[in-house]
């Protein structure tokens, strides 16, 4: 089957890889005609994912229609901040026969859509839409490390043909009815590894974290259901897992954005240096402080990581402000 991916990014380009093991026709589109000229040429995307080799068999193009053109699947993989524009870019050569299975975690800066919602809007309502989240640095998938994830669609047929297409004994996929649930865990957590990261760069040690993290979760549910996803989706890879793992590895660029911030930088000065490369919990914290205020939903966490990026607070006040919160009980509840 061809297959078009939607980013020359890292996540894109390792979803690329995995899809080319698998015998698949792989397509690799990306917004930059002389990076795609390197990309082809060096083999090595160096910007985003440096180090692993791209084989011959993996196509590059920045041509739109030729990417997606006779493609079954369109895996779109470009940051949440950037899907507007290349989702306008595909419309013209999309047709509704063509699963799209987008892996971007965030939402549309404009209009706080989720993911979904924008391709409905764009693509029309009958676009064949799914979700993929769940644990997994592109780092760790492009070395093939054993990987589990979770994919969403409404129809489980459809979820099936996903599944069927990305599993391999190295990545591991399960499925699930609970678009709205997976998308939000997926955008959710980037925000906590932000507050994950402050804690590592003012050198608070473990109890925090692994409060913040138990909280976190807590949190990402409460708001999460008031959003219409399912409770326990929160408790599941695209949930709590991708919580754990980009609260705590080194590849997490959220994390590390976190701990600059918690060292004392300011977040244009952090932004600038990492270039082209995106932490989309910087744009998805002030999204979800805005989804709460609307929904009513209490969002201690959201809303200091807000404050520390938006409204310059310094984040020793912010864990100040967070411990001296008003006694409670600790519970978990589904409403």
């Amino acid at each position: 089957m061809k297959i078009a991916v939607l980013s020359d990014g890292a996540w894109g380009t390792a979803l690329a890889l995995t899809l080319l093991g698998n015998g698949h026709d792989v397509i690799q589109w990306g917004p930059f005609p002389e990076y795609i000229c390197e990309l082809r040429k060096t083999r090595n995307n160096s910007k985003f994912l440096p180090g692993i080799k791209l084989p011959d068999e993996l196509q590059f193009t920045d041509d739109m229609q030729n990417a997606v053109d006779g493609a079954g699947f369109i895996v779109l993989a470009s940051p949440s901040q950037f899907m507007r524009q290349t989702l306008e870019q595909l419309a013209p050569f999309y047709s509704p026969k063509q699963i799209l299975v987008n892996v971007a975690k965030g939402f549309d800066m404009g209009s706080l859509k989720r993911m979904s919602e924008l391709c409905r809007e764009i693509l029309g309502p009958e676009c064949l839409y799914t979700v993929l989240s769940g644990p997994s640095h592109a780092e760790e998938v492009s070395k093939r490390c054993p990987t589990a994830v979770v994919v969403g669609a409404e129809d489980s047929d459809v979820a099936s043909k996903v599944q069927e297409v990305f599993m391999n004994s190295n990545f591991r996929v399960y499925t699930s009815d609970d678009v709205i649930g997976i998308e939000l865990g997926g955008a959710l957590k980037n925000v906590f590894a932000i507050a994950a990261g402050i804690i590592d760069g003012m050198e608070l040690g473990d109890n925090p974290k692994a409060a913040l993290i138990t909280r976190g979760i807590a949190e990402m549910a409460r708001l999460g259901v008031a959003l219409g996803g399912q409770f326990e989706t929160f408790s599941g890879l695209s949930g709590i897992g991708d919580m754990i793992v980009t609260c705590t590895s080194g590849h997490s660029r959220n994390r590390h954005v976190g701990e600059e911030l918690g060292r004392g930088r300011k977040i244009e000065e952090i932004q600038a240096e990492m270039g082209l490369v995106v932490a989309e919990g910087v744009k998805t914290a002030k999204s979800a402080y805005n989804l709460a205020m609307n929904a009513g939903v209490e969002t201690p966490v959201i809303n200091e990581i807000y404050s520390g990026i938006y409204m310059d607070k310094d984040p020793r006040q912010g864990v100040i402000d967070l411990m001296s919160r008003k006694a409670k009980q600790e519970f978990m509840v589904k409403s």
